[in-house]
């Protein structure tokens, strides 16, 4: 979709300099640019780089403003995250058709609502309400009662379990599955058996939530496991019933969380982190990647940086760190 810069500088809270009439199409990294791209630079290397592309424009900071150069450049406080903007503005979403294919299940009693697109072998079944221009893939499953909101995008082969409800936005890429059973069973210490504890409880997806794939978010057991307004959730994530994560968190991929976990807002979880039960990680905290908390434990600090198993302040942990090496040495 092609627009003038400045529409985006407009758009996206930037000054233009230069030819504001100019039209770009698409985004693209400085190396990889052509005619109609838009790309942007953090810093004097790459904008240097960038004015020697073939990209009609450069998204850059206030550095750039006394450059003396022919191509146009938008000034940004936030480079990046203009970029980020701009890019959404330009995507091209005249490809997908609102239909829902022959080959899909769609209930009678299902609510559809307006421009809704389900493709081929998706199911819808009874009851299920499915908001506004959204889309829902390939394969996917959505269940009975489920509550989808407006403008999201279920990408394929997705699973979503009666009792889940998704706000307005989400995205759900490919593989996920929302609402299965938790992890939970009762032992019989005389026969030694195993008895599942009932898992009736429900998924509550908020806004502006992106979901990546093959990640599982559980049910709550007799409650609601929670995921707040803009969180973001990469691939292979598994989140255990009971959780409740709060707004604007950030969790990297393979990263698993046991039940009954509360994550407060703002939270940044890197890779491969594992959490065990009725951890409590407060606001503004962030787990270094592979990091352990222990079940019960509290994190707190805004903006301290944890590490290691168990979790600890990075700078403690670095020094034990040095420590076992100096150990080591004297053997």
């Amino acid at each position: 979709m092609k627009r003038r810069i400045s529409e985006i500088a407009e758009a996206v809270g930037a000054r233009a300099l230069g030819d504001a009439n100019v039209e770009v199409s698409g985004v693209s990294s400085i190396a990889a640019a052509s005619p109609g791209d838009l790309v942007f630079a953090e810093d004097e290397k790459s904008f240097s780089a960038a004015l020697q592309s073939r990209a009609s424009a450069v998204i850059a900071g206030s550095f750039t403003v006394t450059v003396n150069t022919s191509k146009t450049i938008l000034i940004a406080s936030h480079p990046r995250l203009a970029f980020a903007r701009a890019a959404e503005l330009l995507r091209d979403r005249s490809q997908r058709k609102p239909e829902v294919h022959s080959s899909a299940a769609v209930h009678g009693s299902a609510h559809l609502g307006e421009q809704v697109s389900i493709d081929a072998h998706a199911s819808v079944e009874a009851g299920a309400r499915v908001g506004d221009r959204t889309w829902i893939g390939a394969n996917c499953v959505i269940a009975a009662s489920v509550e989808i909101g407006a403008d999201c995008q279920i990408h394929p082969n997705v699973t979503i379990y009666s009792g889940t409800k998704l706000g307005n936005r989400v995205t759900v890429h490919a593989g996920a599955v929302l609402g299965s059973d938790g992890f939970g069973y009762v032992r019989d210490a005389g026969s030694g058996r195993y008895e599942k504890f009932p898992q009736i409880g429900k998924l509550e997806i908020e806004d502006d939530v992106e979901i990546g794939a093959n990640t599982t978010i559980d049910r709550g057991a007799l409650e609601t496991t929670r995921i707040g307004r803009g969180t973001k959730i990469d691939n292979l994530v598994h989140i255990g019933h009971n959780c409740v994560i709060g707004e604007n968190v950030i969790i990297a991929a393979q990263a698993g969380f046991s039940g009954s976990i509360v994550i407060e807002n703002n939270v940044v979880i890197g890779g491969q982190v594992g959490v065990g039960e009725h951890a409590r990680i407060e606001e503004g905290v962030m787990i270094g990647g592979q990091g352990g908390v222990l079940p019960k434990k509290i994190l707190r600090g805004k903006g301290v940086a944890f590490w290691g198993t168990p979790a600890k302040p990075l700078r403690e942990y670095l020094k034990q760190l040095a420590a076992l090496a100096r150990l080591g040495k004297r053997e």
